[in-house]
């Protein structure tokens, strides 16, 4: 009933087409689907009591999959085709629709027909939904500016119209979000949204994913498998406890992670790169880490929290263990915060030099301002120092097209005098010129590079990415010196050099 392809006519998968049509909805296609699906254990297909729950449908995909896989599975248990059909999407499968749209999408899919209960339907029910359904919920302002479950900002929320979509999805705005569907689940899968705007400025939005993790933790079931952003490796905007929650829950056996997105979403730019993970209820132990690149696979079992954050290359995990000794000192004591020097990214300066004697740097060039102006860090204006990007060079997270990263982007010498927006990051400060110039050779090293890498899953620096990078009294060293002194291998060199393009 569910075949797509028959014969050898062409007839392409529908939703291998909706899959590229919106990066907002980041729809997942029936191999990734497949792959996710692959890291539960076979037996659970030739059991007609497992339920399964998709909390966070959009197209139906997942729960076409397990249906087609139970169908094979439960052959010689149930032989008639239809009643074995009528048993599983009656009493197996179900999903929680993220909009009306995406459930009216699920049940073509699933049921062939937007309907349950109506003559197309391919099998019968006694309401529209069947077990695919919509629920309608509200936000809970409970402070009165967020919503108590995703913090979705009230003024923002009333601001938009009420013809958008409200987000308030209902799995995650539930205190108790098994009385759904009043029923336990044995697997959970999905794909989750990952984020909603929060009202803060430009495009700033506050990640969501975590919050139906959670709300599935809740659930208890044996098994959850879901596709998330990568960025919570490292933790950011809303994810510091889910971070350390995922790094130390023995029950994660299985993560795949795919340095870059469109590896799985194929039109979706997704800075950090995407990942999908078992979580067992009854499992506890190491966790078996696949690194996906390039269509090839890396793969070892150790702790997800053997450090604060989680490094994701198996092989950049004996480089850090390297650098990292019992005398290590990071070079974090000379990242300073953001916005140093006070002045914000749109600020300009003037284009006359008259009566002003600092050099102010924006994204648009050199401006000067008087040094009375400076409002911030005044005891470095007469400093060396060193300015950088605060954004990684690959803004959408994605390497080049031989599959390497240059990881810093603008990096410039800042002679005293000279200071920058809060479009960079000021380094320092340091004692001399040739002090700083040595300092950014380093930084230009591949070496520097790959190190600070292994902290940055997002597309933003701050100072915690650099806490692998060691501080060294002599900064006049080549890639090939550094090599030398943390005596990397020769699969730790050749991982460096293919990972990290030229300066």
């Amino acid at each position: 009933m569910l075949e797509i392809y028959t014969g050898d006519s062409h007839n392409p998968d529908i939703l291998n087409v909706l899959s590229n049509l919106s990066g907002d909805e980041g729809f997942t296609s029936p191999e990734v689907a497949n792959k996710m699906l692959d890291t539960l254990p076979d037996d659970i297909w030739t059991d007609d009591k497992i339920k399964f729950l998709d909390p966070a449908m959009k197209s139906g995909v997942f729960l076409r999959e397990i249906t087609n896989r139970l169908l094979d599975g439960l052959e010689e248990k149930i032989p008639d085709i239809q009643q074995r059909l009528e048993h599983i999407l009656k009493n197996q499968v179900y999903g929680v629709a993220t909009t009306k749209l995406t459930s009216e999408i699920s049940r073509r899919t699933l049921y062939c027909s937007k309907k349950a209960n109506n003559e197309y339907s391919i099998v019968e029910f006694d309401s529209e939904d069947g077990n695919l359904k919509f629920f309608e919920t509200e936000h809970f302002w409970a402070d009165g500016k967020t919503c108590k479950y995703c913090g979705m900002s009230r003024d923002l929320y009333y601001n938009r119209g009420k013809e958008f979509e409200d987000y308030s999805y209902s799995f995650i705005h539930q205190d108790k979000p098994e009385e759904l569907f009043d029923m336990k689940f044995d697997v959970i899968v999905g794909n989750p949204p990952y984020q909603l705007k929060d009202g803060g400025s430009g495009a700033s939005a506050k990640p969501i994913y975590n919050k139906f993790i959670e709300a599935a933790k809740k659930l208890k079931p044996r098994f959850m498998t879901m596709i998330i952003p990568s960025r919570w490796f490292a933790g950011g905007k809303g994810l510091n406890d889910f971070r350390d929650e995922m790094l130390n829950d023995k029950r994660i056996s299985y993560l795949n992670d795919h340095i870059n997105a469109k590896e799985c979403f194929p039109t979706v730019s997704l800075g950090g790169g995407v990942n999908y993970f078992l979580w067992e209820r009854e499992y506890s132990g190491e966790c078996e880490v696949v690194n996906t690149k390039d269509g090839k696979q890396t793969s070892t079992k150790r702790n997800l929290n053997e450090y604060p954050i989680f490094i994701r290359s198996n092989i950049g995990v004996g480089i850090i263990n390297k650098i990292t000794g019992d005398s290590f000192e990071s070079v974090e004591e000379y990242i300073k915060p953001r916005n140093v020097f006070g002045f914000v990214t749109k600020d300009r300066g003037s284009q006359s030099k008259a009566n002003k004697n600092v050099h102010l740097h924006s994204s648009e060039g050199i401006g000067y301002v008087n040094q009375l102006d400076v409002l911030r860090g005044k005891e470095f204006v007469d400093r060396y120092k060193i300015m950088i990007s605060s954004r990684t060079s690959e803004h959408a997270g994605e390497p080049d097209k031989s599959g390497q990263y240059r990881v810093l982007s603008t990096s410039k010498i800042l002679p005293p005098k000279h200071v920058c927006t809060d479009s960079y990051l000021m380094i320092g400060p340091f004692d001399d010129e040739k002090q700083t110039e040595d300092f950014l050779n380093y930084m230009h090293t591949k070496f520097f590079r790959y190190v600070l890498s292994q902290a940055v899953t997002g597309i933003q620096f701050s100072k915690d990415k650099f806490r692998f990078v060691p501080k060294l009294d002599n900064y006049d060293l080549s890639n090939e010196e550094l090599y030398k002194k943390y005596n990397l291998t020769k699969v730790e060199i050749d991982e460096i050099e293919d990972t990290i393009k030229d300066y």
